[in-house]
């Protein structure tokens, strides 16, 4: 994890007109490891085993084993990292190597952006696409810095991603400029 210490706008750079972000965590490799572990163990059982123990419970330790495989590599590989991109239009979230889950908020659904120093797992239940009735919902896949986005319908999102202060400054530079475009539309629209 980097530490950016450009927070809430007080940054001199130009903002990019696309801005990506990305925020790792190296030690879901290990949680993959086990899920490999699960599927060979299923795959050594389904194989190599004696069937003379019984059918039902030698199928369904098979089918525990892979399940839990399964389960173990898709949730440590789609958390692995996440990638964020805001543009003009939108705020997208992607999650591991496929992209998905995904995430896509359009600015206009946009109320507000914050700048979270310390977004912990245990504040949401663990990494992953979290939901927690008082705090919204949020894709965590590290302990650090991150950008908390409230909608118009009231919810809030969050996400774990390095320079998250640069995020919220673009954010509402976004919708600054949105605010403004419509204060010049309503102004043309009257003369």
């Amino acid at each position: 994890m980097r530490h950016h210490f450009r927070h809430e706008g007080r940054g001199t750079e130009p903002l990019p007109e696309v801005w990506t972000g990305r925020a790792t965590n190296r030690m879901q490799w290990l949680l993959a490891v086990a899920g490999v572990g699960c599927l060979a163990l299923g795959i050594k059982l389904a194989v190599g085993a004696t069937w003379t123990t019984g059918v039902a419970a030698l199928a369904m330790a098979v089918v525990g084993c892979l399940a839990a495989g399964i389960m173990i590599l898709y949730g440590t590989l789609a958390f692995v990292h996440v990638a964020v991109k805001i543009d003009r239009y939108a705020v997208d979230v992607r999650c591991g190597h496929i992209g998905v889950p995904r995430r896509h908020i359009p600015l206009s659904h946009v109320v507000s952006a914050e700048f979270v120093p310390k977004v912990t797992p245990r504040q949401w239940g663990g990494w992953g696409c979290r939901w927690r009735p008082e705090q919204g919902t949020a894709v965590v896949v590290r302990r650090g810095e991150g950008l908390v986005v409230t909608l118009g319908d009231g919810g809030m999102f969050t996400v774990t991603v390095d320079d998250a202060g640069t995020a919220v400054r673009v954010i509402r530079a976004r919708l600054g400029q949105m605010d403004r475009d419509a204060t010049q539309a309503g102004g043309a629209t009257q003369a």
